[in-house]
């Protein structure tokens, strides 16, 4: 019997134990949750003043506002199930049905509209009667794609062989056009991988399309938050934590993780200068970036650590515009022949009030602009934005910002699958989580959760605990 996630009856002996989850972010959230639910005694440790690692929001001239825009789609069922577990889905709904305007605003005639969308039937004919339609490309170029994405449907994703190609050389060498890239391709890949077709793993790609495009009808439907990331991911998590029992430790910095004499883990914590301190535990979730992770492992945990070093990382920018005025009627759109990659209106969400429109433009592999000084991304975007959005011509801008995340993401290189470690160390009852761990998920909040998952269930299973978590069936279904 389950009741509000938690497994009914007591817990077994073997699972009356103590767990220390090192990160706040969804990783640890997870995997916090899925052992308190379990009947683990759970303390969660985060060195900053929030949860959500991330995926977060901060306070900025009266508005509420997101590090960066994110979006999920319907086939991310353990981000899905995630959002369901703190209460918050009808707070981050789905389309019903895939939609997507591209603009294009490389010809001389003006933005031109396209748009990628779905109908109700199978696979892969859902998307034939908008890629048929789709003016961004020529009649071969549109037949050229459909001829990539049977090939691409063939390949399996966790062949180790596609990790060493590029995604970009696959694409050439199956005919598709540097246009072809551009306009389809890329446009997916690049906001969902955070790199552009030749810089990405050919196993992550097929991954991606596979199983977003080429797997089920509705899987690529996009969903976002309409209410700010930090309600979701830290206040509504902070909230399940405490139902579920789990002790949060905000402001408190894992320093050190060791064996203790008893054989139990010993985690050395510092919440403050002078204020260092001992946590005991039967397990130890590892929830941090690989860089942390690396600093924190005990020696021959795992082969070859210095393995974690070389997963390398990828930047995202988003530039913050508010408006004097509405200039965007959509709640997005992606774009062409402009450096604007996706913008969203994120009037509502942000508590903007007395007219005027807050958009968010979300630049992914930006790893040209992401040192830009904030006056020259100024100069750069804002006329773009008019380029796409003529009602932005003439338009006052009340405020324009950015936010950077350096390392936001691994990257998806060609390669980095070998390098990713599973949930499981050498170590008994030491194990990873995050993003940038063997889920075979690009680095997504999808790929957080399911790391978390899959930590909490390896150490339920090392504990003795007999029953599946049903946050398990939403990564192994």
């Amino acid at each position: 019997m389950t009741v509000n996630g938690t497994l009914g009856g007591e817990p077994p002996a073997a699972v009356r134990r103590g767990a220390v989850v090192i990160g706040g972010g969804l990783a640890g959230v997870t995997a916090a949750l899925a052992l308190a639910d379990a009947g683990v005694r759970v303390t969660l440790v985060e060195g900053r003043p929030r949860l959500g690692g991330l995926a977060f929001s901060f306070r900025r001239n009266g508005l509420t506002v997101d590090n960066g825009q994110h979006v999920y789609l319907r086939c991310c069922t353990a981000y899905r199930w995630f959002l369901e577990r703190v209460r918050g889905a009808h707070l981050a709904p789905v389309q019903d049905r895939l939609d997507v305007p591209v603009l294009d605003v490389g010809g001389a005639a003006g933005p031109r509209l396209g748009r990628l969308r779905r109908t109700a039937l199978p696979v892969p004919l859902h998307l034939a009667a908008s890629l048929g339609l789709y003016p961004h490309l020529s009649l071969a170029e549109r037949m050229g794609v459909g001829r990539a994405a049977l090939a691409l449907k063939a390949l399996d994703p966790a062949d180790p062989a596609l990790d060493g190609v590029d995604f970009g050389t696959w694409l050439r060498t199956h005919g598709q056009s540097d246009r072809t890239v551009e306009a389809l391709w890329d446009l997916v890949g690049v906001a969902t991988l955070n790199a552009r077709a030749g810089d990405a793993s050919l196993g992550l790609a097929a991954m991606v399309f596979r199983t977003g495009l080429l797997s089920d009808p509705g899987a690529a439907d996009i969903g976002w938050a309409r209410v700010p990331l930090g309600e979701l991911h830290d206040t509504l998590a902070r909230r399940a934590l405490d139902a579920a029992g789990v002790r949060t430790a905000l402001r408190t910095r894992a320093t050190s993780v060791s064996r203790g004499a008893d054989g139990r883990w010993q985690v050395g914590v510092e919440s403050g200068p002078g204020a260092a301190g001992r946590l005991d535990a039967d397990t130890v979730v590892l929830a941090v970036p690989q860089r942390e992770t690396h600093a924190l492992l005990p020696g021959g945990a795992v082969d070859d650590p210095d393995r974690l070093l070389g997963i390398g990382t990828a930047p995202i920018l988003n530039l913050h515009v508010v408006y004097d005025r509405k200039v965007l009627r959509r709640p997005f759109f992606a774009a062409l022949g402009t450096p604007v990659q996706w913008v969203f209106d994120r009037t509502g969400a942000s508590g903007l009030e007395g007219g005027g429109q807050y958009l968010a433009v979300s630049q992914s592999a930006a790893q040209d602009d992401i040192d830009e000084p904030v006056a020259a991304l100024r100069a750069k975007y804002l006329p773009e934005l008019e380029r796409l959005l003529p009602a932005a011509r003439g338009a006052g801008v009340r405020d324009f910002f950015v936010t950077r995340e350096r390392t936001a993401t691994f990257a998806p290189a060609p390669g980095v699958a070998r390098l990713r470690p599973p949930a499981v160390t050498r170590e008994p009852g030491l194990y990873l989580a995050g993003a940038w761990t063997a889920t075979g998920w690009p680095a997504t909040m999808e790929s957080a959760v399911r790391s978390g998952i899959s930590a909490a269930g390896a150490a339920l299973s090392a504990l003795g605990h007999r029953h599946r978590h049903p946050l398990q069936e939403a990564v192994w279904s």
